[in-house]
């Protein structure tokens, strides 16, 4: 029998996904390579966006037709709002939340029946049921990429935000198993290995001392770096501006394996606004940090979030935001334009600035994001950077890849022997948010 995922939504989305394909494998699927050809279809849903539920609700709706000539089981999981879990449970035959995984296999012998064993129950212990979770191996996708999950949950409540009501609060993974699992990859010859969790920089704070901080435990993955020939990028995501202190950056400056690109997301520029987004920093404490973020580690990139259209929002208000961008010089920058979802607290407030406005503040905050970054991009001419080659680009007889700070670089090349190796690269051209180099040295990292 064969199975076919399709994965929406963040990273931990997609690290969910492969324990997902671990644990339908060791129950005797296969992989599709198309929905086409598969008997069992999944989705491992985003309710963050209203983009990914449409797309959620198109595709049930294909498959259930499909029923009338083939027999087929659907089932979604990931990150799943009550209200739309409520919905989900007429359309899919089968709707869990992703620490239920364990039970997966069992849920199938009900061959796509929508049963009480179907639906979720509150869990008497979340805690162990994330741990079960945990405990999954997963199958990479990648033979030189991965995603380490580190922690589940959300303590924050922004009121945009639905991530609290989807995965619950802070659960932090035993640090021990993060450990292993990171030396076993760059072990493995990984090459860019992402730490993942809502809040990664609170790490360790559920525990009330019993576990070591984020900034040890980068420190003890500084330390397997050292201790490990081969050549590897370790990366987080997403960190919390409240939770975000000098000594994290001290610890990245000290080891060459820990990636010197920094996700810091501001979210909007304006005091007023974060305040309404339950954001508990201030622009001048973002200020601060990232001062001490430039002084410590200057050769850093920053990448950041931002939500453009949030209720209420003056035009003084999104001004401030195109102000802040301007003096932050973000190497990336993840514009959103606000959308209400169910659950958050958000959700009870009008939704008043119009599409059109939205996408105009969507359009200014993108032009300004483009004049830093091609200013950047075009600092590094001349210089030899170490690219990670990850595939083929979309440009016929060139590849893709980026660099340590994230930086997406081409170089003309048909030889796809490179793909997952790190090798030098002088850089000849820039583009807005691209640079493009000619490789110097043959040999690559071990």
């Amino acid at each position: 029998m064969k199975y076919y995922l399709l994965t929406l939504g963040c990273q931990m989305n997609l690290s969910d996904s492969e324990r997902v394909a671990s644990v339908l494998n060791a129950a005797g699927y296969t992989k599709a390579d198309n929905e086409e050809d598969a008997n069992l279809i999944g989705i491992l849903a985003c309710s963050v966006r209203q983009k990914a539920i449409d797309k959620v609700y198109n595709k049930i709706f294909t498959w259930n037709k499909w029923k009338n000539k083939k027999n087929l089981i659907t089932f979604i999981s990931g990150c799943v709002l009550p209200a739309d879990k409520e919905r989900f449970l007429k359309l899919f035959d089968i709707v869990f939340a992703m620490p239920e995984l364990p039970q997966f296999p069992k849920m199938l012998t009900e061959y796509g029946i929508t049963s009480p064993m179907a639906i979720v129950p509150e869990p008497n212990n979340p805690i162990d049921e994330i741990q079960l979770f945990w405990d999954v191996k997963p199958k990479y996708d990648s033979s030189f990429e991965a995603f380490v999950p580190i922690q589940n949950g959300c303590n924050k409540f922004c009121t945009y935000c639905a991530v609290p009501y989807t995965r619950g609060r802070e659960v932090s993974r035993p640090s021990d198993e993060i450990l292993t699992e990171v030396k076993s990859l760059a072990e493995k010859g990984y090459k860019s290995i992402t730490l993942l969790g809502q809040n990664v920089n609170s790490y360790g704070l559920d525990k009330h001392g019993e576990e070591i901080t984020f900034a040890e435990l980068l420190e003890k993955i500084g330390e397997i770096g050292e201790a490990i020939n081969n050549e590897f990028w370790v990366y987080f995501t997403s960190p919390h501006p409240m939770d975000m202190t000098d000594d994290i950056f001290h610890i990245i400056a000290k080891y060459k394996c820990l990636g010197k690109q920094i996700h810091f997301p501001l979210q909007s520029g304006d005091e007023k606004v974060l305040i309404k987004m339950n954001r508990k920093h201030s622009v001048e404490k973002y200020r601060e940090t990232m001062q001490s973020l430039r002084r410590i580690l200057p050769q850093a990139t920053v990448f950041t979030d931002i939500i453009v259209g949030f209720t209420d929002e003056t035009e003084e208000q999104f001004e401030n935001t195109r102000k802040a961008m301007a003096e932050f010089k973000y190497n990336m920058a993840y514009i959103a334009m606000y959308s209400p979802r169910p659950g958050a607290t958000s959700y009870k407030w009008e939704d008043n600035i119009t599409l059109d406005e939205k996408k105009r503040r969507y359009a200014v905050l993108s032009e300004e994001l483009q004049k830093h970054t091609y200013e950047y991009n075009k600092s590094l001419i001349g210089k030899t950077l170490k690219v990670l080659v990850r595939e083929q680009d979309r440009k016929p007889g060139y590849l893709s890849g980026h660099t340590d700070g994230k930086i997406v670089v081409r170089l003309a090349s048909d030889n796809k022997e490179l793909i997952g190796q790190i090798v030098e690269l002088k850089i000849t051209s820039a583009a807005r948010f691209s640079i493009e180099g000619e490789l110097v040295e043959k040999t690559v990292s071990c």
